[in-house]
């Protein structure tokens, strides 16, 4: 078609006509006067429509099979982070049931003694660069913690109480060389003072330099005056060794601790001290000794013997 003047009259015509139809079938909604030649339209072009669709549908899949497979590793991601929580889970489970024991064993050690404690756990260990053996737990102040108070856990001494923040402590630990703790022996109530030696076994001056003490004798603390540092009757250790007696005033024993200060995770702090010394309550029941077999041998004449005798 020319360009000439018919001809821009005709496209203005049908521009305007097109815009009236637009107009119509907005307003006439569902009831639009032009959508019987809309379905028409449909019947005629929907197959064409669909043979294109149909032309172009591989790279349309490969589009999704490349979205699926973003779908599919993020399904194998969340199932293997599910899986990391679940076994992560499991091994808190174990960690809970082990934990769950230590606070049964300290519970049944404060129920004993008659010790009002504070349950903590031991959130952090003194600094590598120093000398001492601390630990810090998460009660403090705000917890009624006080500085010099006794630290204990199932097993027995733990330490003291030597600096109190709102939400946490530290704790001297009774292996700890600055350390120094009164004792009591059990039954035969010879007095002490052990002092902390690192990882190796508590040293004990006693002050009588005559006292008989056997390996394997057990010592509690004696406790201090208003209970502060320490409390009476917590379990300390057992006699591994006995010095000579050198006839001098003191005698000195080796104590391996009851507790294992390398292992610790829940303790209790005891803010409120027995109305009466325990005395021996406290510690566990003695180990029974194991039964040494004994072997008779009983000597049967031969019978070469016999015979030889009768001859004579």
């Amino acid at each position: 078609m020319r360009d000439t003047r018919e001809s821009r009259l005709l496209l203005v015509l049908l521009i305007a006509i097109a815009f009236a139809l637009i107009t119509v079938d907005i307003r006439g909604g569902q009831d639009s006067p032009v959508d019987g030649a809309r379905q028409a339209a449909a019947t005629v072009f929907g197959p064409i429509e669909n043979g294109v669709s149909s032309a172009v549908d591989p790279v349309g899949n490969a589009i999704s099979a490349v979205r699926d497979s973003g779908d599919r590793h993020d399904r194998i991601a969340q199932l293997e982070r599910d899986n990391a929580a679940l076994k992560a889970k499991l091994g808190s489970d174990d960690r809970n049931r082990s934990r769950l024991k230590q606070l049964d064993k300290m519970i049944k050690v404060a129920g004993e003694g008659q010790y009002g404690i504070k349950g903590a756990e031991v959130i952090a260990i003194g600094a590598a660069q120093g000398f001492s053996w601390t630990v810090t737990i998460d009660v403090g102040a705000d917890d009624g913690v006080k500085r010099d108070m006794t630290v204990l856990n199932g097993d027995g001494l733990v330490g003291r109480v030597t600096t109190v923040g709102p939400d946490t402590a530290t704790v001297l630990l009774a292996n700890d060389p600055d350390f120094t703790v009164g004792t009591r022996m059990e039954s035969s109530d010879e007095l002490g003072f052990a002092s902390g030696q690192g990882d190796r076994p508590l040293r004990v001056e006693l002050l009588n330099g005559k006292a008989k003490i056997k390996k394997g004798d057990r010592l509690i603390t004696f406790g201090s005056q208003a209970d502060k540092p320490f409390v009476p009757g917590v379990p300390v250790g057992v006699v591994s060794r006995v010095d000579p007696s050198g006839g001098g005033l003191t005698r000195t024993i080796y104590v391996k601790p009851f507790v294992s200060f390398t292992k610790l995770d829940i303790v209790g702090v005891v803010v409120t001290a027995p109305r009466k010394d325990p005395r021996d309550e406290v510690l566990p029941p003695k180990p029974k000794p194991t039964p040494t077999p004994t072997v008779t041998v009983t000597v049967t004449p031969s019978a070469d013997a016999t015979d030889d005798g009768q001859q004579q």
